[in-house]
């Protein structure tokens, strides 16, 4: 459970942006900060006037979370990202299509210029940026253009070499006119590699050039020339400051870093894993992931190890992934993501510049993530495994990592619907969750209704191993005592099999006060974190049923199962009441006796008759 008042005590005071979530985890607000500690404790303290729209965006705020960044501009590039993927509802007061500048180098020409930029395009032209400041950037750009002499004309050069006087720029040695023939193609291109180093942040010579002009201009009363030279240096030193937070290129890669606490148990320990996720060369989001890794794995183990678990599962492959350490498998995982995603993948580890900052600022966040989670990742296991563990010691059992739970769902037993619920290590598996219509029950029959979910569900072909029916449970648990428990029992003693089920029997006020098992009402500790858990379970597979009981009834208040039946229209569902009666009847008639009916042929009968005697989850 997020407990806002603890969480806000571990706020850094540093900056970067905060994401704030509602109660259905939705991304309702983001800013930025220069301190998050001081910004984010300011939305819950009730003596701020903090204006209409902010006071009831706050009642709404479930819980937030942050990312720490290196200064206040890379906060603001961040939050603009985010705010674009994300229109936050409440950030309609910060909606715009602003886009930071950029400064454009046409390293594609034969005497390339320096231009300012609103947007990057894929040109073949170097881009340096995004900068936060506009000025800056056209101060530097007229900085570089004294300092290493190139042109700012659009003349097609050589082709118009001669075609036209010098401008004034020349006159006031500002630039070399190559548009003369004045300077070869190498001796411009060689200026071109200076203003380029001096753009990737190797300015100190111009500062320090700078610096020695500004005193000399003050030492002779040149004031006026002074606060020029002056000037320009902040506009270097704001430049300096450029972005990690969006990249030069517009591909799609994801930064990875972990941070492992070693200060714990001595055969486990803590790790949390950072991804950043750069998509057209921006940081559009993040994600962290808790592990619990033996003591003694390397963190070059446990990228390696989180790679192939997590691009297994992931449908989307970036083109580039940079990590924090060199892992001893990676050719291999990388023509394994290749072969993924139909086109080359790198795995890189970046050791100097923009994307080393990157990779840093990924580990800087798992690790505050780890420091600031390390209680709650406590509570958290307890919840889970340890609830997990409670429950098999009171029934005796152990391994128990997969447990399901089933329930029934009608109105006078229209429409009844049955939920799967799936729980591994004490945490909702919603992939495995699966719905059932039911289909050979007619009329409030939930002991019978139980009975078709149960069957039709150990009796599912499986599809492959991340089909949900592919695992079997460790733990049934059924919503009530020895008449549910007795029904599953049945259903597996006709299926030879042998899985551990579990009644969870409630008092007079509905509420769970034990479990039966063996033919015995175990009690249970109310105040426990194991009937917590089953209370969570219980509450989880109720809400599943009757979300899509509710689905069924808002689609169409009568309904018959016949109308799911493929090429089994209104005219010969009418026609098949009309013979057999009712839905048994239906489900016990061959498929010659289904071909008799009106309008009905040999193919038609076959599906009618499939329907029922074919498992499915649907």
């Amino acid at each position: 459970m997020f407990q806002i008042e603890e969480e806000l005590k571990k706020l850094p005071a540093k900056p970067g942006v905060y994401i704030m979530h509602d109660e259905k985890d939705e991304i309702i607000y983001v800013g930025k900060a220069v301190s998050l500690k001081n910004r984010v404790r300011q939305y819950f303290q009730s003596s701020r006037n903090k204006g209409a729209k902010i006071e009831q965006m706050v009642t709404h705020i479930s819980r937030f979370e942050y990312i720490i960044t290196d200064s206040e501009l890379e906060a603001l590039v961040l939050e603009c990202n985010l705010i674009k993927e994300h229109r936050p509802k409440y950030n309609t007061m910060l909606k715009d299509d602003k886009s930071y500048p950029f400064i454009k180098v046409t390293v594609n020409e034969a005497y390339p210029r320096v231009l300012f930029a609103r947007r990057m395009r894929k040109d073949k032209a170097k881009y340096f940026g995004p900068y936060t400041s506009a000025a800056a950037v056209k101060d530097v750009i007229e900085l570089v253009r004294k300092l290493y002499l190139v042109r700012s004309c659009n003349r097609v050069l050589p082709r118009d070499c001669g075609k036209d006087r010098p401008c004034l720029y020349y006159h006031m040695k500002q630039c070399t006119a190559p548009c003369q023939g004045n300077v070869t193609q190498e001796e411009y291109k060689n200026n071109i590699n200076k203003v380029i180093r001096f753009l990737n942040g190797d300015f100190q010579d111009a500062i320090d050039g700078l610096t020695v002009k500004m005193e000399a201009a003050a030492q002779e009363l040149r004031f006026e020339d002074a606060g020029e030279y002056r000037d320009l240096i902040q506009s270097i030193h704001k430049i300096g400051e450029r972005q990690k937070i969006t990249s030069y290129g517009q591909e799609d890669k994801d930064i990875i870093a972990v941070a492992m606490d070693e200060s714990l148990d001595l055969r486990e320990q803590d790790a949390v894993v950072q991804i950043f996720f750069m998509r057209d060369g921006k940081l559009i989001g993040r994600d962290h992931f808790y592990l619990r890794v033996a003591r003694g794995d390397t963190k070059e183990q446990v990228l390696s190890s989180f790679l192939k678990q997590f691009y297994a599962g992931t449908p989307f492959i970036p083109k580039e992934i940079m990590l924090q350490k060199e892992i001893e498998d990676a050719e291999v995982i990388e023509e394994w993501l290749s072969s993924r995603r139909n086109q080359k993948v790198h795995i890189r580890v970046p050791k100097k510049g923009t994307k080393e900052k990157l990779v840093e600022l990924a580990e800087e966040n798992a690790k505050m993530v780890l420091s600031k989670d390390r209680e709650r990742m406590k509570r958290e296991e307890g919840r889970t495994i340890g609830a997990v563990k409670e429950i098999e010691d009171w029934l005796g059992l152990s391994g128990v990592a997969r447990m399901e739970a089933f329930d029934i769902s009608n109105i006078s037993g229209f429409e009844s619907v049955g939920s799967m619920v799936v729980y591994e290590k004490g945490r909702p598996k919603r992939s495995d969750y699966r719905k059932f219509k039911i289909k050979w029950v007619q009329g409030p029959n939930d002991y019978a209704s139980m009975e078709e979910v149960l069957t039709r569900r150990f009796t599912h072909e499986s599809k492959g191993e991340f089909d949900s029916f592919a695992k079997l449970p460790d733990l049934i648990l059924m919503d009530g005592g020895r008449g549910q428990v007795n029904i599953a029992l049945k259903v597996l003693g006709n299926l030879g099999l042998d899985v551990p089920v579990c009644g969870m029997v409630k008092d007079d006020h509905h509420r769970t006060r034990g479990l039966y098992y063996n033919n015995i009402e175990i009690p249970i500790d109310t105040s426990s974190e194991g009937f917590r858990l089953i209370t969570r379970i219980q509450d989880e597979a109720h809400r599943f049923a009757i979300e899509y009981h509710r689905s069924l009834r808002s689609k169409e208040q009568v309904h018959s199962v016949l109308d799911d039946i493929p090429g089994i229209g209104d005219t010969r569902r009418k026609a098949l009441m009309r013979r057999f009666k009712s839905i048994e009847n239906i489900r016990d008639a061959s498929v010659e006796e289904l071909s008799q009916t009106e309008n009905m042929n040999i193919r038609s009968a076959q599906q009618v008759y499939d329907f029922f005697h074919t498992s499915a989850s649907s």
